[in-house]
């Protein structure tokens, strides 16, 4: 008699990246094999070093292999992600202590190594800040291919055969642009959040992925067939025979829809009642420009700059900048494209030691106020961007604005640089629209006085939330507390709209509420000018855009501004999506 089939388990996580994926699960092992110490004689010191140069020479051949195979998939620039990975392989001060360990200890090279990463690692962990956080994940990821090597293990990834669905505790950046995307299906973790940079590339790469599942690499076996619900944050693990033809109806369903709205692609984002919306795209590398044009972006809302200064052993300097910038432009086809000025924390920047201990980066040196600081640095950039947009309709804006007196001190700035370049005969847009993020509460708060000193506003949502409610969203603890209908949240945002149209200027939105398809009713209401989302979120908001009449939007919003519930004004928010468009929140 055979065994009944295993009974179907639901998990709720976040969902990250939209898309469905059915298949056996692989699971890859998060925590460390701590290697055991063992004692060593003089005699074997030699052997054990050289031991250790053939386990870093094997990391370093694997690792350029994935940087060579990213580089053909997606571009040199994107390749350089591992470039963080190399320095960490590399790092002489980490080599040089591992070596005094097994010298002077006399112990095994694998237990030396261990012990000066974990140092590291222990000592990054506990300076609460999200880049350092990814750059932890870089570290253990070195580590564990390290000793691995050392054990001789082989790749986990290389074993691989057949679809499957990846399980993990995390991933890093680089873990999830080499994924084999014929292979991985879709994936899960333990750790993550929506705007975390793997959840962002999964969305680009079009992964169907979930996030915040906590302990599920412990709850399942390598496989087990799982569901992944890229739409919903769900994990069905032995689906139903019911789950499964749901799903296949559902995926139906999608493909529909999403040949319907294939034939949308030339077509401008207009309301029921004849608005225009300009829908654009936010990309942070080059090889992007191609997914703009796919999906029909009207150019570039949002061009993160920060994986410039990030990538390489030194900063990118004016022409290196100027021929990256100038190589989007040209391949957006005459489409805008506006450059965010570079917005990290000093303690980001190669070789600055001053600003590596800031107990609070997200409240500390970082976007315009460290570029006001580094005028040498801010100099470069704005040259850069100023000779680019001789050949193209260019934009420009500044991050984390939170005075008037920020926006006139870079203006000024900028003036500098122009009398610069015209006096050495170099041409450049002197027209150029310099625009303000608005991101910071005292921002939005003062948005009537700062209108008249830019040409346009592009809130960043997920900043503006963060900062109003004082909440991390990556943190499980308050993450349901990441608001972006709290009744605050609206009042902000209508008051950003209100001052730029009294002032003649336009406001967009390029945070992840410009891409929630759910929330769209409500940024039409409030008479958004632009919305800049993932490029293949395009397709999704242009549709809910046509469906949409401005006056019913707009009577939803002085509906919505009455009400004190979060909770409730998604409710509504949802209530008039569904009315709209019911085929595309399926």
């Amino acid at each position: 008699m055979s065994n009944p089939p295993p009974d179907e388990i639901r998990l709720t996580g976040l969902a990250v990246s939209p898309g469905i994926a059915l298949g056996r699960a692989s699971i890859r092992g998060h925590k460390f094999i701590v290697p055991v110490e063992r004692k060593i004689g003089e005699s074997e010191v030699d052997a054990e070093w050289q031991r250790f140069e053939i386990a870093l020479d094997a990391t370093h051949e694997h690792l350029e292999k994935l940087r060579v195979r990213i580089a053909k998939r997606a571009g040199k620039l994107e390749a350089n992600i591992f470039e963080a990975h190399l320095l960490i392989l590399r790092d002489v001060t980490v080599m040089d202590e591992t070596k005094r360990l097994i010298t002077e200890d006399l112990i095994n090279v694998d237990s030396a190594y261990f012990s000066v990463m974990r140092r590291y690692i222990d000592g990054m962990s506990e300076i609460k800040d999200q880049y350092l956080q990814e750059r932890i994940v870089d570290m253990q990821d070195v580590l564990e291919r390290v000793l691995r090597n050392l054990r001789k293990e082989s790749d986990v990834e290389a074993e691989e055969t057949g679809t499957f669905v990846l399980v993990a505790h995390d991933l890093t950046p680089s873990d999830t642009a080499a994924m084999d995307r014929d292979k991985v299906l879709g994936f899960v973790t333990e750790a993550g959040s929506v705007t975390s940079h793997s959840s962002i590339m999964a969305r680009s790469l079009g992964i169907p992925a979930v996030t915040g599942l906590h302990d599920i690499s412990r709850r399942l076996r390598s496989g087990q067939r799982v569901l992944v619900d890229g739409y919903k944050g769900l994990l069905f693990i032995n689906p139903s025979g019911e789950t499964l033809k749901e799903y296949e109806g559902i995926q139906e369903q999608k493909n529909a829809i999403a040949s319907g709205l294939e034939e949308l692609r030339e077509d401008k984002a207009k309301t029921a009642s004849g608005r225009r919306i300009i829908l654009s795209a936010n990309i942070e590398f080059a090889s992007e420009v191609n997914l703009v044009r796919k999906y029909g972006a009207e150019g570039v809302g949002l061009y993160r700059t920060e994986f410039l200064y990030l990538s390489g052993k030194t900063l990118p300097g004016e022409e290196e900048q100027f021929n990256n910038y100038k190589k989007i432009l040209d391949g957006l086809g005459g489409e805008e494209m506006i450059i965010r000025t570079l917005d990290v924390g000093g303690d980001k920047l190669t070789g600055d030691e001053e600003h590596a201990g800031e107990m609070n980066p997200y409240l500390g040196w970082r976007g315009i106020r460290l570029s006001l600081e580094q005028p040498h640095m801010f100099r470069q950039q704005i040259r850069a961007i100023l000779r680019c947009s001789a050949h193209g309709k260019l934009g420009v804006m500044f991050p984390l604005i939170s005075s008037g007196d920020e926006i006139k001190r870079a203006r000024d700035l900028v003036d500098s640089c122009k009398s610069e370049l015209d006096s050495e005969g170099i041409p450049f847009d002197g027209n150029i629209p310099i625009g303000a993020m608005i991101e910071v509460p005292s921002a939005a708060l003062i948005a009537d006085q700062l209108a008249g000193l830019v040409d346009f506003f592009s809130v960043g949502t997920n900043d503006l939330i963060q900062y109003t409610i004082a909440v991390d969203r990556g943190n499980d603890r308050v993450a349901k507390l990441y608001q972006p209908t709290h009744p605050a949240i609206l009042r902000l945002l209508k008051n950003v709209t209100d001052a730029a149209h009294e002032h003649d200027i336009w406001a967009g939105i390029c945070g992840e509420m410009a891409g929630d398809i759910v929330l769209t009713p409500l940024l039409v209401g409030l008479g958004v000018d632009e919305l800049s989302v993932i490029a293949n979120q395009i397709p999704r908001v242009k549709q809910a855009i046509l469906r949409l009449d401005d006056n019913k939007c707009r009577e939803l919003v002085e509906e919505l501004l009455t009400m004190s519930e979060a909770e409730r004004i998604f409710t509504r928010c949802r209530e008039v999506a569904i009315e709209h468009y019911p085929e595309l929140l399926v």
